[in-house]
């Protein structure tokens, strides 16, 4: 019962559990930062200990699930099962109903010291999923037990259309408002809270509104912003105070709009490196790269002349299908050959994001399985590590 088990010798095991219990799994050991293969080897291990009477395990709808075991360790599982009169699926299923009932997620607690951590999500060219990138992965920030305000800050609204919720309405507050010295009250007046499933209680969205196309001119022009960088700051210092996260869904531009979102985006005093900074989506092909120069010369002239720190958290290849052939190959090669900053991940050209889009529900609620959701969640691991 207690043989040691090498953790880098491991054997593909296979069964079938529930959706349900699957999906609890994968979001548990992100909150806890723990391998799924390794979570479930600790529950194997626990039910083994445990010789009181599990609890059986609803798994009827069950699918294939694969992880993988210790070498050994299964096949002296697949006999405790037989011993117990269990059979494989059940023991598996009760071992994974074990470790989650014994790993509970711990809640944050905000101090009044604490920062939020600043994503924007950026690049001035236009359908590269911008607005898709920025709703999945504070989705699944969210999952981890975070508190996230994703910001749709650009005019068109597809952030906002994509959550099924209304753009706000031009003669009402809204950031551009708050940025230009024009709002009273207060900012967190505006938020929606997104209620589905593992986001409820813990996802916001900060609508968008159609005056955000003025927005570079005013900043230009207007005598309430002290300088044109800051004004997105200041007008989200008091969200700081509530969230985790912010996740900004960057304009296609290269304005003073998009100046004010990557300084806000900058490393700050005493925060640790690349804790805040920029996601760069693209797709393979040669436009992207070169909206990816400007971007780029834009970061750094904001760096050389304001003496600050922008991180590029790095890009995620977007809508990548290599059936197109050679330009769609080659081109990935080379976002891979950057290094600095690297490739995120790179998210299939699939049909669950369109389709969520469609029925205007976040991603991770309508389709948590999916290979288009393990992505944010991969690109979300990586960020917040």
């Amino acid at each position: 019962m207690t043989a040691p088990y090498d953790p880098e010798d491991r054997e593909k095991v296979v069964a079938k559990l529930p959706a349900s219990l699957r999906q609890e799994l994968k979001i548990r050991a992100a909150q806890l930062g723990i391998d799924i293969k390794d979570a479930v080897t600790e529950g194997v291990q626990a039910w083994r200990l445990d010789d009181s009477v599990a609890v059986p395990v609803d798994t009827s709808g069950a699918s294939s699930f694969s992880t993988y075991l210790p070498t050994g360790l299964y096949a002296e599982f697949k006999n405790d099962c037989k011993a117990r009169e269990t059979t494989y699926n059940q023991g598996i299923a009760q071992s994974i109903r074990l470790w989650l009932d014994t790993h509970p997620v711990i809640a944050r607690r905000r101090s009044a010291s604490d920062t939020a951590r600043r994503i924007v999500v950026c690049n001035q060219k236009g359908g590269v999923g911008k607005s898709a990138i920025s709703n999945g992965v504070s989705q699944a920030i969210a999952e981890t037990g975070a508190r996230v305000c994703v910001i749709d800050f650009d005019p068109q609204g597809h952030l906002t259309r994509h959550l099924a919720q209304e753009m706000l309405g031009i003669k009402e507050p809204s950031l551009a408002k708050y940025m230009l010295g024009e709002a009273d009250g207060r900012i967190r007046d505006l938020l929606v809270p997104i209620e589905h499933g593992k986001f409820a209680g813990r996802l916001f969205l900060l609508p968008a509104c159609k005056d955000a196309f003025l927005l570079d001119a005013k900043l230009a022009t207007t005598r309430h912003v002290r300088t044109k960088e800051t004004a997105l700051e200041k007008a989200l210092e008091e969200l700081e105070k509530e969230f985790d996260y912010i996740v900004i869904d960057c304009p296609p531009s290269l304005g003073y709009t998009m100046d004010t979102a990557l300084y806000y985006a900058r490393t700050r005093e005493g925060e640790a490196p690349k804790s805040s900074g920029a996601i760069i989506p693209v797709q393979a092909e040669d436009t992207s790269a070169d909206a990816y120069d400007m971007l780029s010369e834009q970061i750094e002239d904001l760096v050389d002349d304001l003496d600050i720190e922008i991180a590029q958290l790095g890009f995620v290849v977007n809508l990548y299908d290599s059936r197109k052939g050679f330009v769609v190959t080659s081109s990935l090669n080379s976002w891979k050959s950057f290094g600095d900053p690297p490739v995120i991940t790179v998210i299939g050209d699939l049909k669950e994001q369109r389709e969520a889009v469609r029925l205007k529900l976040p991603l991770l609620y309508y389709a948590p399985e999916s290979e288009q959701a393990e992505s944010m969640r991969e690109i979300a691991r990586k960020v917040t590590a």
